[in-house]
């Protein structure tokens, strides 16, 4: 975990406001989440939360999931190998399903009939095969309908040019309840031999959404970023041997974003006004809410953690909520009252100079995709990465935005 001098020592290397991902923090997620699973069970990085981290990708995951062209096209610019991707979502149309089989991608899921028929197109045109993940619907828009799935594979003489290799589950992420996972667990273990015995065919690998959650904001249990990383940590190990079970029956990968992503992302933005209104202490950045933005966050209603990038605070109680709502309400610099980051927090100082850094961490996955990062025109964050040996990297540059807002 960055502690405070490591944030100091960031914050002056970097022009805020600006993201920073920790390629280090990303790697030890992934290596304690293999040394709870066990070998037998892969793990696969669902590249929606985050893609600026395919290019820190550790050795431990064996594959990535893609659920858009877009997507399928960053992996392609950064020569991500083929045989990693599964090709996942909604709307992949002909020319989109046809780009996946030139660039070789190792599976493709099915979300319809459709998508079967144009996989199996595209796959003839080529002369190929192609690997078919079927995928089962969970109660929303995605998949086959899990009671019509077993004819559809029964009908897989239909498709000459798909191989069909599995079963693709996803219900949901934020799961903060092992037993939910369980049940889904015992679910398809049943629902897979169904499957097999529908169809005839062998279907031996599963890929599974656990969609386990990453905590995010500070509460009388979780008081640190060190507290969250263990509270998630404990829910995968409550999940771990249900999911070695299912592995001796399958070839099982587990697929996640949020779970893996979260933890190694921390936002950077500088204070640029102090005030009082009406008794409320404010605190204005040159960030906001535009930037960064937290699963189920509304106008700061609850406390993400948060730190202040200053030699002065090491050694001090973590950043909290004030006990005598005398803290600091923390605002962005759009022009409404909902670009709020947080309310009544003790930043340890009774005054802001100016200039000040403040980080919020658990900001690794989707944070930075939640937001309405044109309103106002205003710019988009710099985005960094902190290599294993601690160099920082530019990864992209602040981007103004006016330009997408007028009249080309």
């Amino acid at each position: 975990m960055l502690k405070v001098q490591d944030l100091v020592g960031i914050s002056k290397q970097i022009n805020t406001p600006a993201y920073v991902f920790s390629a280090g923090e990303f790697k030890t997620r992934a290596e304690q989440t293999t040394e709870i699973l066990g070998p037998d069970v892969n793990i696969c990085y669902s590249i929606k939360a985050n893609p600026f981290l395919l290019s820190a990708l550790p050795d431990e995951f064996s594959k990535v999931e893609v659920c858009s062209p877009g997507e399928l096209s960053i992996c392609m610019a950064l020569r991500v190998d083929p045989e990693m991707i599964i090709y996942s979502g909604l709307n992949k149309g002909p020319e989109d399903v046809a780009s996946a089989v030139d660039y070789g991608v190792g599976v493709l899921t099915a979300e319809s009939s459709l998508h079967l028929k144009y996989i199996n197109e595209a796959a003839a045109q080529r002369g190929v095969k192609a690997k078919v993940l079927a995928r089962a619907s969970a109660g929303s828009q995605f998949g086959i309908d899990r009671h019509e799935l077993p004819s559809v594979l029964a009908a897989h003489a239909d498709y000459p040019n798909i191989e069909f290799v599995g079963l693709h589950f996803f219900t949901g992420t934020q799961k903060r309840k092992s037993k939910e996972v369980i049940k889904e667990l015992n679910y398809l273990e049943r629902y897979i031999d169904e499957l097999r015995e529908a169809s005839g065919l062998a279907l031996p690998r599963i890929e599974y959404g656990a969609g386990l959650p990453a905590y995010m904001f500070c509460d009388s249990d979780l008081k640190t970023q060190d507290d969250a990383w263990a509270a998630e940590l404990d829910m995968l190990r409550e999940i771990a041997e249900p999911l070695r079970q299912l592995a001796k029956k399958s070839e099982l990968t587990v697929e996640m974003g949020r779970f893996f992503a979260a933890s190694c992302g921390h936002y950077f933005s500088r204070v640029v006004d102090s005030k009082v209104n009406d008794g409320v202490r404010y605190v204005i950045i040159d960030g906001g809410s535009h930037q960064v933005r937290y699963y189920g966050q509304m106008q700061g209603m609850q406390l993400p953690f948060t730190d202040i990038a200053d030699p002065d605070e090491v050694g001090k109680e973590p950043v909290a909520a004030a006990s005598d709502n005398d803290g600091w309400t923390v605002c962005g610099s759009l022009c409404t009252t909902a670009d709020v980051l947080a309310r009544n927090v003790d930043y340890h100082r009774s005054e802001f100079a100016g200039g000040e850094v403040l980080v919020f961490h658990q900001a690794g996955a989707y944070s930075l995709y939640e937001c309405m990062s044109l309103f106002l025109s205003r710019d988009m964050p710099s985005i960094y990465i902190m290599e294993s040996d601690g160099s920082l990297k530019e990864y992209r540059s602040r981007i103004d935005t006016d330009i997408f807002n007028r009249q080309q």
